[in-house]
């Protein structure tokens, strides 16, 4: 019992990150029908600065998170005005390609700058084990599954009643339709970037304080693809419960049938997915009248 109540314990801390980073993947996707494949290293970035901002500055978690928010939604607008605004009126393919080519920029600059070894980041976060449940968390693993709650309460709240929120609704529904009723689609595709890069500034402060601080954070993005498909590419809630189901199924898997399914655990539920549902639990069906 003790070992299964491990293994969903880990799985909640591995699933709020995965679920906090297919969160941006699935803004981006709602509003523009971009796959953006550059969401985990923007992720890593952010991470990058907040470390660099954290030992200039001396700041804790929280008042790092203050900072590190406006910095890197402001770090979203200037990408998607340099690389993807241009893009504008151009196929979909040729889009996912830039943002393809923007990762591999973004891995390279990140080692130019910081270099390849890795970096302790505990953001002044305590280190006492806490119990909850009988069961033992850090609290930086704490603080990342209440992270992943309360951004998609706030992700929620602001698509569902916010007018901004609404206009991506309505943009992400049909593009032409809300351009006729004075929608500024570009300026929602901006918003798009920022909002999925501040999600970013919070995902990437609590995993490298819970793992370590290195290029490969990265790899966290691509971790992360099977969790948004199973959600639904175009639920942004749907990403968030995806990520935790995809981080249990991680670890009940590598503990009950061996080494190794942990890499291939959520490559294996995309696929069934893509044959099944290729829609996700919680994404929009396209219907089409004929």
């Amino acid at each position: 019992m003790d070992f299964l109540l491990l293994l969903i314990s880990t799985g909640l801390v591995t699933g709020a990150a995965y679920g906090l980073v297919a969160m941006g993947f699935a803004i981006i996707y709602k509003s523009t029908g971009v796959v953006n494949f550059a969401q985990g290293e923007i992720v890593m970035l952010v991470a990058y600065i907040g470390f660099s901002v954290a030992n200039t500055f001396h700041l804790s978690f929280f008042p790092l998170l203050i900072v590190m928010i406006p910095i890197s939604m402001l770090l979203g607008l200037a990408l998607e005005r340099i690389f993807i605004r241009p893009m504008l009126g151009e196929p979909i393919f040729a889009i996912v390609m830039v943002t393809v080519g923007l990762a591999v920029i973004l891995r390279g600059v990140t080692i130019m700058i910081w270099g390849s070894e890795p970096y302790n980041f505990d953001a002044g976060i305590s280190t006492t084990v806490v119990k909850v449940g009988g069961i033992p968390f850090y609290p930086a693993q704490l603080y990342l599954i209440a992270a992943l709650a309360v951004v998609t309460l706030l992700a929620w709240l602001f698509l569902r009643f916010t007018r901004m929120g609404i206009s991506m609704r309505a943009v992400a529904a049909n593009e032409t339709a809300a351009l006729l009723v004075g929608v500024s689609v570009s300026r929602i595709h901006a918003m798009a970037w920022m909002l999925s890069s501040a999600i970013a500034a919070v995902a990437g402060l609590l995993i490298a304080a819970n793992f370590k601080l290195a290029p490969d954070l990265w790899f966290q993005g691509l971790k992360s693809f099977p969790a948004v498909i199973l959600g639904g590419l175009d639920s942004v809630v749907g990403a968030a419960l995806g990520g935790i189901i995809i981080g249990l199924i991680e670890n009940l898997s590598q503990g009950y049938i061996g080494q190794g399914m942990r890499e291939i655990s959520g490559f294996i539920v995309i696929i069934v997915v893509l044959m099944v549902r290729p829609y996700g639990l919680f994404g929009n069906r396209e219907i089409e009248r004929i």
